[in-house]
């Protein structure tokens, strides 16, 4: 099997949608030998917040000298992106022939009258069977959707499991009030293991703690009130927190700090249980070199042109924070795509007052899009200059550079599924 034919086959699977449940993946997992037992887990569920903190800790983990797995979805700049070892992707050639294999364990899943995975069942399969095979001493491990029932957290040696902000997102499968999605990504929570949060509301602090109780778990929260920034741009910033002074990180945004001392909370926690302790020059190397495209990214100069993954409300007020604290007086354009899952309506109440033009676009998955045309009218209300539904993504990029003057600002945002295809295109353009 080739590359080619691997992702072929992925995309046929993908067309039988998704469901929430452990069977599948069990049987699967079975029949592959049980991989993922082999294997230590730094486990990371929320709502906002999980790609970042992931990044942070694998960076930190594979600077300390541990051969470190990490499991990444969505992808923004290639597919290979999601399976990576200490920052280096799945080469095609290995993928596809792990795609192979689990394709034979299908078959004789379903010869046994057993139901199939669904594709990120066999694209986490795939990820333990290489993390197993490369011998990795740890592995990062971001959930796909929810906690209790995703696929990762069938998942039994969980080291430290780390929650991330948590709000209100895809409610129809994680529960319709934020207690239940925070009950539901509890779920990950395994006995013996440390609990890591970020700061949360007190409902959702609640069910965390509750879960934890439940099974004996230590439960620590990250204080970014405690932390004091020292240097900040839309390049990045340096800040002091707990007993470390000037760490820096490359990631900017306002909410990228909340995520670095969620990070910082559970190397922390490694060290108190692990026989292979993180030193301090390994957590300062760690979070310097720690990379995530489409959080607050700078991708070009002259204009400036941000992309960020902001897809629901509580991603969009920290991404207009983050606008308002770096971009105070400067013009701006928006590009945005969202999904029409999403609360579009309430990202545009919030984000639209401060663009003074807007580019809709249709995102390239085209069954969960909400066309350009319908969210101009969503935007419309809120925006004081012109909204123009430009639909395909390159043209709007297009568009927004020839718009935007040399000291504007262009902003891409809606969801992270276009921005690979959005930073192509600006490094096109001359």
């Amino acid at each position: 099997m080739t590359y080619k034919e691997a992702r072929v086959y992925l995309d046929e699977v993908s067309k039988y949608g998704s469901v929430l449940g452990l069977d599948a993946v069990q049987n699967l997992l079975y029949e592959l030998g049980n991989p993922q037992d082999d294997l230590r887990f730094i486990h990371i569920a929320g709502t906002n917040g999980k790609g970042s903190v992931l990044a942070f800790t694998s960076s930190i983990l594979s600077e300390a000298g541990l051969k470190t797995g990490r499991y990444i979805s969505p992808t923004v700049i290639s597919y290979l992106e999601r399976i990576q070892i200490d920052g280096k992707w799945i080469l095609e050639v290995e993928f596809a022939e792990l795609v192979e294999e689990v394709q034979r364990a299908i078959v004789r899943m379903e010869a046994k009258g057993m139901t199939g995975p669904t594709v990120f069942e066999i694209e986490t399969a795939i990820a333990f069977l290489y993390f197993q095979r490369k011998h990795c001493d740890v592995v990062v491990l971001e959930t796909g959707l929810g906690g209790i029932l995703d696929a990762t957290n069938i998942i039994k040696n969980t080291v430290v499991a780390v929650f991330t902000s948590i709000s209100r997102d895809h409610m129809g499968y994680l529960g319709d009030t934020l207690d239940e999605i925070a009950r539901n990504k509890a779920g990950i929570i395994k006995p013996g293991c440390i609990v890591v949060s970020a700061a949360q509301r007190p409902m959702v602090r609640k069910e965390l703690e509750l879960y934890a109780e439940k099974y004996g778990c230590r439960v620590r929260f990250a204080a970014p009130e405690e932390a004091v920034i020292l240097e900040q741009d839309y390049h990045g910033q340096t800040f002091s927190y707990r007993e470390m002074e000037h760490l820096q990180i490359k990631m900017s945004g306002s909410y990228q700090l909340s995520n670095a001392v969620a990070a910082w909370e559970a190397i922390d926690a490694w060290n108190s249980i692990s026989e292979h302790q993180i030193p301090e020059q390994a957590v300062r190397r760690g979070f310097l070199k720690a990379q995530l495209p489409g959080r607050f990214t700078c991708i070009k100069e002259r204009p400036t042109f941000i992309i960020d993954g902001a897809h629901n409300v509580d991603a969009a007020k920290r991404l207009r924070e983050s606008v308002e604290l770096f971009f105070p007086g400067r013009r701006l354009v928006y590009i945005m795509g969202v999904f029409r899952d999403k609360e579009y309506e309430k990202m545009s109440e919030i984000m639209a007052p401060l663009a003074e033009c807007i580019y809709t676009v249709s995102l390239p998955d085209q069954n969960r899009t909400l066309p350009a045309g319908e969210l101009k009218h969503a935007v419309e209300p809120y925006c004081t200059g012109p909204v123009y539904a430009v639909g395909d993504v390159n043209r709007a990029v297009e568009k927004a550079l020839q718009d935007a003057q040399e000291e504007e600002v262009i902003l891409a945002f809606g969801s992270l599924s276009y921005l690979g295809q959005v930073i192509k295109r600006a490094k096109e353009w001359k």
